[in-house]
């Protein structure tokens, strides 16, 4: 079993006490009593300890290695060599360097932690610990070995700033060649999944925080999202791993939709965000590297901005399959890793919009061939629009700031009409967006982050707000594909103006139902899907 500890950063008893029982209530197995602040008062920091509601590590950190405390090394010695006597914390937390700083101080802690070479018996543990704040250490390895080495070492901690996913899959490795308890992640948001998927590796705890403002480390995500969010009770040594990749990911909702649909049906899943730079050689490195750890089990990825168009390029030269709706986009959003290693890319997004937007009509899909489409935005979404509406027929209409993007993309549809038995060409508007809201479109939709919390224009719209609505014979259906704010800019001015809307939540959910049966097979109803999260997500 992997456990679930909170750190908590001691300022006086009352508070501290009120948080450790904060965090049994929440569900946590151990606390961590972070001292650093209170060492030079024993008197309550054993009382503390000896009060604690829950097992505990006694931790008095100095700022070389994160921490506060700013005294004399061997009044933090004493400390620790005094509380471990006299209050038997669970686990005494000591760094290397400072153990290995000289025989004195080895001697003060050994005398205070069950070990080989005690002949009292003691409550406390030692455990070892590095960390690095900057990067890997160089000498990684060696730090590992050097604790493994050590007889009076009862547990390894070893943590470092991840600075990319491939970080993670170290630290599987050194815990799957562990020879003592280990304690082993990578800090930031790059490191989260090594908090998470802790237990499948089987690591002795991880750290989660009580609340997302007294994190004691970079990345420690809330004891909430790691129970509630990751179903980190439910991890094993055979779950597969599922995520969303992307820059950034930290906005998506999709790992909270997909974990929820996983324990509806009883899937052995995890689905992680999965954060990639950018370029294009850093997704295909990446993600080779997380398909090709076997003990990983990668099964499957969502894959969104700005990375739509590397999948493709990815399963491509893989060999993989391409469905339809990702070869006529030239973008994929859906990644299937087969148990045989074989790799398959989807567009889901296609699939999705086309769905919505002919129920949101009250036609049939087949019936779309008599619509007016204006697609704004020359990305992986609107790829994915062009594919799926030009493919049935209907009359296409692109939109961009970069009249040569929108040219070369209605270039593409355009020779792609006839296999698609599409009547008319993909156009360019070449005056320009502001024409959209006096244009005869059945549908607008954008397909650009604009109007996104966090993105480039987060309280914009793609085109102006003076909207002359007197000039619609009637309003036409608005899509946003922005699902951050649910209630985007662009949904507020269209419903003011008394347009019908679908927003990006409702395409991440028809998307990801997709995405859901692709990896799981389950034949769950689309209506029992979108009712996994609580008040419909």
């Amino acid at each position: 079993m992997t456990f679930i500890c909170i750190p908590i950063f001691v300022e006086d008893v009352v508070s501290a006490t009120q948080e450790g029982q904060d965090a049994r209530e929440a569900g946590a197995d151990l606390i961590e009593w972070r001292v650093d602040a209170v060492a030079d008062d024993i008197v309550l920091v054993e009382r503390l300890v000896r009060n604690s509601p829950l097992p505990c590590i006694v931790t008095c950190r100095t700022p070389e290695e994160g921490g506060e405390f700013g005294g004399a090394e061997q009044e933090r010695v004493s400390l620790l060599e005094h509380i471990g006597l006299h209050a038997r914390p669970r686990y005494l937390d000591v760094e290397l360097a400072t153990f290995e700083r000289s025989a004195n101080l080895r001697q003060k802690i050994k005398l205070a932690i069950q070990h080989p070479e005690q002949w009292r018996e003691l409550d406390s543990t030692l455990i070892l610990s590095c960390h690095d704040f900057q990067g890997r250490p160089g000498d990684l390895l060696r730090r590992v070995s050097r604790m493994a080495g050590e007889p009076a070492c009862g547990v390894i901690k070893i943590a470092w700033m991840a600075r990319s996913l491939r970080d993670n899959l170290e630290v599987f490795e050194i815990l799957r060649a562990r020879h003592k308890p280990t304690i082993a992640l990578c800090m930031g948001s790059l490191g989260l999944m090594s908090r998470v998927l802790a237990p499948k590796f089987g690591a002795l705890l991880t750290f989660a925080t009580l609340r997302d403002t007294s994190a004691t480390a970079p990345g420690q995500p809330t004891i909430r999202d790691l129970v509630q969010t990751y179903r980190f009770r439910n991890i094993g040594p055979d779950t597969r791993v599922y995520g969303v990749i992307g820059w950034p990911v930290e906005h998506s909702r999709s790992p909270a939709i997909h974990n929820a649909a996983f324990a509806r049906i009883g899937f052995d899943g995890a689905y992680l965000p999965l954060p990639i730079a950018p370029d294009e050689l850093a997704f295909r490195t990446t993600l080779e590297a997380l398909i090709e750890d076997r003990a990983l089990t990668l099964r499957g990825a969502s894959v969104t901005i700005p990375h739509k168009v590397h999948l493709l390029h990815f399963v491509q030269r893989r060999g993989g399959a391409i469905d339809d709706a990702a070869a006529a986009a030239g973008a994929a959003n859906t990644l299937i890793v087969h148990d045989d290693g074989s790799l398959e890319a989807r567009n889901t997004d296609a699939t999705g919009i086309v769905e919505l937007v002919a129920t949101a009509l009250g036609i049939t899909e087949s019936e779309l061939r008599d619509q007016r489409v204006a697609v704004i935005g020359a990305g992986g979404m609107a790829r994915a629009a062009m594919a799926g509406f030009a493919g049935r027929g209907a009359k296409v209409v692109i939109h961009h700031r970069d009249l040569a993007k929108a040219q070369q993309l209605a270039k593409e549809f355009t020779g792609k009409a006839a296999s698609h038995a599409w009547s008319g060409a993909a156009q360019v508007v070449p005056a320009g967006i502001e024409k959209l809201s006096r244009s005869c479109f059945d549908v607008i939709i954008n397909a650009t982050p604009v109007g996104m919390k966090g993105g480039p224009e987060p309280g914009g719209v793609p085109f102006p707000t003076t909207v002359d609505a007197t000039l619609w014979d009637k309003p036409p259906l608005i899509v946003d594909t922005v699902y951050v704010p649910t209630h985007t800019p662009l949904i507020n001015l269209a419903r003011s103006h008394g347009a019908a809307t679908l927003g990006g939540i409702d395409l991440l959910w028809r998307q990801a139902y997709h995405q859901f049966r692709a990896w799981t097979g389950s034949d769950l109803r689309f209506e029992d899907f979108r009712l996994v999260l609580p008040r419909g997500g």
